[in-house]
């Protein structure tokens, strides 16, 4: 009689910035291998490292823990989605109830700290039917802006700190993004942008925003061939960027601040 062929292992990613807590997460899961065959192909303790590791290590399942410095886990499972293959995810939370109400009204399955060896057995036997998170459940998970945008480029996915960025402008389906180096194209929307980075950026045009920390001041330019207009004057770039009529006002306002 033939035999019929095993499931594959289910391959994890332990993600948790405190190394007593992979520890742990990695003991649990060498005890629940029994029922669930798995392999741990990777840890990580930040959601850069993560994201590398991910981009060179296939994986099934991600246990993402959502408090972590720098970058959260709901951040970067918004980021894993640009990935070419997303693995599931599963959210490891600690005391966070606001969090887990909203999982639980999202249908996205979490793992409550300390961690029980049947609740994580049961999670894992379920992981492989996960349904790929959608990026705007996700964006309902948490109101801390992203502190980093991605960036697909040539199959790779790259993080930009949002503290690097000097304006967004909209141009057809893409937002392009401009740091002092160089340029970037996004597929976002500028008006959400816009609500997500009101504290950071002005709109100083219907297809752009700027950061109000890079603006050193305004010119007003004219000639024979255009109308004489406002433009913005950035720390660090030549570019001399439009205002539009409707957003002169911003010449006013930014410039009576001390």
């Amino acid at each position: 009689m033939m035999s019929m062929p095993s499931e594959p292992l289910l391959r994890v990613v332990i993600v948790d910035d405190e190394t007593p807590a992979r520890n742990r997460l990695r003991d649990l899961l060498v005890d629940c291998a029994v029922k669930v065959p798995l392999e741990v192909v990777g840890e990580a303790a930040t959601g850069r490292e993560a994201l590398e590791l991910l981009q060179g290590q296939d994986a099934d399942l991600v246990l993402l823990d959502i408090r972590m410095p720098e970058m959260g886990g709901v951040e970067l499972a918004e980021h894993l989605l640009k990935l070419q293959h997303p693995p599931a995810v599963i959210f490891v939370t600690a005391y966070e109830e606001y969090a887990v109400k909203a999982f639980e009204l999202n249908a996205i399955d979490y793992l409550l700290k300390p961690i029980r060896a049947s609740r994580l057995a049961e999670a894992l036997l379920k992981a492989r039917s996960i349904a790929p998170l959608r990026a705007d459940l996700l964006r309902g998970l948490s109101d801390a802006p992203r502190q980093h945008l991605s960036v697909t480029e040539g199959g790779k996915v790259y993080l930009v700190p949002i503290t690097d960025i000097v304006y967004f402008k909209a141009e057809l389906k893409y937002v392009t993004i401009r740091t002092l180096q160089r340029e970037y194209l996004i597929e976002e929307s500028l008006t959400r942008l816009e609500q997500e980075y009101a504290k950071r950026f002005v709109r100083i045009h219907r297809n752009c925003l700027v950061a109000r920390d890079s603006i050193v001041g305004f010119e007003r330019l004219s000639g024979a061939e255009t109308d004489a207009h406002w433009v913005v004057l950035l720390k660090g770039l030549a570019d001399k960027v439009a205002i539009s009529r409707r957003q002169q006002h911003i010449v006013r306002d930014l410039s009576r601040q001390p």
